[in-house]
């Protein structure tokens, strides 16, 4: 989710969801140890709970990273074992992890060691030619023996030779039933589902006997169906009784980060999922995306696609 779930979009995921568990952007550990911390992990309180996503290789450098992002007042670190982008395959993390779970043993180890927060590990069920019997076993074994408190699978091999990061979304067959054999032989470890769940309906029946679903591209892309995970999941009722609430309650952060000097479209190019197959979505996205990217550019442009929705006939199409 590099370039999607940044504070802007964890913050008006919250609005939706007051108690799903929100994911930072991969960040890696030299960028934490030498770059711009504030930008790269600041956060709004609002926010809370929210988990760190890190990305490395070396044990030491992670385990500072952590401490940073762990005196941050992040509730969960993770260390992503399932990246596939090219970026992350030259840096020596990511996916190509896979192939070296005693590495990524010695890495949960040393973050361990440094928070008291807990350590999750999100992986793939393989790379390339692994056996995903083998694959997974092997790297869950390692990670646990650390001491990871959790893991999440992304239920497809990352084909790191011959796909593109983004085929690697899609063309991989899932394979929930892996990831169920897992829990199966691990039953004391809390083990989530990820990849290819398009509904939380999907998600109920795939993780049954889980521990829990990881949704990316689906929330991101439908950010309202977040309205339904209170609900479903927690037996809550949701923060806003529906999306345009949900909006309304949000229009505060935005006014902040406005007047901060911040533009519209930081906020709203992660709004334009909303309202996905009603009638005005088409027009709520292009006003969005048209007027909404001006300079200068405030809430009236917001509320202006709003009625746009309001106001559509119900047999316009979206």
């Amino acid at each position: 989710m590099m370039d999607w779930t940044d504070r802007h979009c964890r913050a008006f995921h919250r609005a939706l969801s007051a108690r799903a568990l929100l994911y930072t952007e991969m960040v890696t550990a030299p960028a934490v140890l030498h770059g711009d911390r504030e930008r790269l992990l600041g956060y709004a309180p609002v926010e809370h709970p929210v988990a760190v996503q890190l990305g490395g290789s070396d044990p030491a450098q992670l385990a500072q990273a952590a401490r940073i992002c762990a005196d941050f007042g992040y509730d969960e670190i993770n260390l992503n074992v399932g990246c596939p982008s090219d970026r992350v395959q030259g840096g020596n993390f990511g996916a190509c992890l896979m192939r070296e779970p005693e590495l990524v043993g010695r890495c949960v180890s040393a973050i361990k060691a440094e928070v008291a927060v807990p350590v999750t590990v999100k992986c793939r069920i393989g790379v390339d030619d692994q056996d995903p019997e083998i694959a997974l076993d092997a790297l869950a074994d390692a990670v646990i023996a650390a001491g990871a408190d959790a893991l999440i699978v992304h239920a497809r091999k990352a084909w790191l030779q011959g796909l593109s990061p983004r085929e690697n979304r899609d063309i991989p067959p899932l394979d929930y039933d892996r990831v169920r054999r897992l829990k199966a032989r691990l039953p004391h470890v809390p083990i989530a589902l990820n990849g290819g769940l398009s509904t939380l309906e999907q998600a109920q029946a795939e993780s049954a006997g889980l521990d829990g679903v990881m949704l990316g591209r689906a929330a991101y892309q439908n950010p309202e169906l977040l309205l339904g995970v209170d609900p479903l999941f927690y037996g809550d009722a949701p923060p806003h009784a529906d999306a345009f609430a949900a909006v309304d309650a949000f229009e505060p952060y935005i006014a902040a980060h406005l007047e901060a000097g911040g533009r519209l479209h930081d906020i709203t190019r992660h709004m334009l999922g909303l309202f996905t197959g009603k009638p005005g979505a088409r027009t709520f996205r292009r006003r969005l995306s048209t007027e909404g990217i001006a300079p200068g550019a405030g809430l009236e442009v917001l509320r202006a696609a709003l009625n746009d929705v309001r106001r559509a006939p119900r047999s316009a199409a979206a």
